[in-house]
């Protein structure tokens, strides 16, 4: 009954591969320091290509694959709609501005980054950067269905990684397994009543 609900959530239209790649374009072209905010900002806000939901369990899926999540998410999002070509135009168009920008950005910086106020500039860029990753965790936080049923999973996670300095690969891999054992215990006690 799950993929009828996901059906039943279509999007206020279908994007051709030009949306995506000028849609991604913006995203790529608005973020310094990450660009998931403004990710979430085009797919669930703006365009609606996604609901929130839809958001949060693909990003979750992006964020398990090798590779930067948002690119993942762009590639994921770009199949979904376009298959291949809309894979194309989402990857293409969320890296190929910052690409440029960065190529000319890294030339600037060769020549002027030894240079004080560059270096405080620089330090107040990556405090907005973090800033706008934990207003997403939260805005996401707050679309999930039964959120009190994850939080034992997001403590766990945390105290893992953060307290006890496990590697993320081991942390994810666990955490997969548990999750995958608890839903299938509790999809076979529901077969059973």
């Amino acid at each position: 009954m799950p993929a009828p609900q996901i059906l039943e959530s279509v999007t206020k239209s279908t994007p051709t591969p030009a949306a995506l790649f000028f849609g991604f374009s913006r995203v790529g072209l608005s973020g310094f320091g990450g660009v998931l905010p403004w990710a979430r900002r085009l797919l669930v806000e703006t365009e609606g290509w996604l609901t929130a939901e839809e958001f949060n369990v693909l990003l979750g899926l992006c964020q398990f694959l090798p590779g930067p999540n948002v690119v993942n998410l762009a590639v994921a999002v770009g199949v979904r709609f376009c298959g291949w070509r809309g894979a194309v135009a989402g990857a293409l168009g969320l890296m190929l501005g910052p690409f440029l920008i960065a190529l000319v950005l890294g030339l600037l910086y060769d020549r002027y980054g030894e240079l004080p106020a560059i270096q405080s500039m620089l330090h107040g860029i990556t405090l907005v950067g973090a800033g706008l990753i934990i207003a997403t965790g939260l805005r996401m936080g707050l679309n999930v269905k039964n959120r009190w049923v994850y939080w034992p999973f997001a403590a766990a996670a945390f105290v893992g990684i953060t307290l006890l300095h496990w590697p993320l690969p081991a942390v994810m891999l666990g955490g997969a397994a548990l999750t995958i054992a608890l839903s299938w215990y509790r999809l076979s006690q529901e077969a059973k009543a």
